[in-house]
């Protein structure tokens, strides 16, 4: 079976695991992990930040960095297929009274005009109060696509000018990074604060870590506390994510390949398919329903994720080949060409 449904589904290496064996613990709820200690101040300097904040997952991470910048009834802008507002059971509405208004885009790229004009920072009695913008980047449901540097620094000079935060979702983030070459800082120092995950195209099981001012990390280590979010050894965690970052970055642009070879394989049989910016890949089934489609991959031992009603989702990591990439975008083809 190539499961390519996500890169989530990849598994610690050999290498990884010896990591986890050796790593020295303590107990996190009293600070005392070195591994995990190590990890955030590594990541919090990586991301031009001041501190740091190890959590179980990238959607415990988005909601407390979120909730540092918006209030109860304040209001947090993003994209309407970012990961925020689809993919995390409404947690910021539910757990930490945030609201949301969204803008929509084809792709998932950010327009800062369009983003300002929704800015509604000074509302009175009479409006929701803009408190914060968020940003995914690389964009999941929009195709594993980049966010335009020049894009980022004209919204974070706009949200600078009124006073409003910003939060980015870089889940993907080190995708971006292998792929432009922009350095992790010059991403992570345009946002008041980043949430990075490993256990996706970086193969950690389990870990993000959410960077930005220490005060505000102090304040998201009571929230984490309070949702159930604190842990004890986890540095048993921490060291997959540090071996990670050691080890599994820069070949991030072999999964980026192997999307490319999906694509070419898929477009061979005559279905059109964008050419995939990082590891992500999107493809219309036109006639043939997303659900069928996703079956009668998996029949073929393949398997994808439906992502809408006539979309499916291919997502390449480093439990695949390049060649095993191609292998299964051909079996796409042969489904939709038929």
């Amino acid at each position: 079976m190539i499961d390519l449904r996500s890169d989530t589904v990849t598994r610690p290496t050999d290498a990884m695991r010896a990591a986890m064996a050796a790593a020295p613990v303590g107990d996190d709820v009293y600070a005392e992990d070195p591994t995990i200690g190590e990890l955030e101040a590594r990541v919090a300097a990586l991301l031009g930040h001041e501190a740091g904040l190890f959590c179980a997952t990238g959607s415990l991470a988005n909601v407390l960095g979120v909730a540092q910048h918006v209030a109860p009834g304040q209001e947090v802008l993003c994209d309407s297929g970012a990961h925020i507002a689809r993919a995390e059971m409404g947690a910021h509405g539910a757990l930490t009274g945030v609201t949301m208004r969204t803008w929509v885009t084809p792709d998932g790229r950010v327009d800062p005009a369009g983003v300002e004009a929704l800015f509604s920072p000074d509302a009175g009695p009479y409006l929701v109060s803009t408190a914060c913008v968020e940003v995914e980047n690389t964009h999941n449901f929009g195709g594993g696509t980049i966010q335009p540097l020049a894009a980022l620094e004209s919204l974070a000079a706009l949200c600078r000018d009124a006073g409003v935060r910003m939060h980015l979702d870089g889940a993907r983030l080190w995708n971006a990074h292998v792929a432009t070459g922009v350095p992790l800082a010059t991403y992570g120092g345009l946002f008041d604060t980043v949430s990075v995950c490993f256990s996706k195209g970086l193969g950690a099981p389990v870990g993000s870590v959410l960077v930005g001012p220490a005060e505000a990390m102090s304040s998201a280590r009571v929230l984490r506390k309070r949702l159930g979010g604190g842990w004890r050894q986890a540095g048993l965690l921490a060291a997959a994510c540090l071996h990670a970052l050691d080890h599994h970055v820069e070949r991030l642009a072999d999964d980026h390949a192997g999307a490319r070879a999906f694509a070419d394989a898929v477009r061979a049989a005559g279905v059109a398919v964008t050419e995939p910016e990082t590891n992500i890949v999107v493809v219309p089934t036109g006639a043939h329903p997303a659900a069928e489609v996703v079956a009668r991959a998996s029949e073929r031992g393949v398997r994808i994720s439906a992502v809408g009603a006539r979309v499916v989702r291919a997502v390449t990591h480093l439990d695949v080949t390049t060649a095993r990439c191609a292998d299964a975008g051909a079996v796409l083809g042969e489904i939709l060409g038929a």
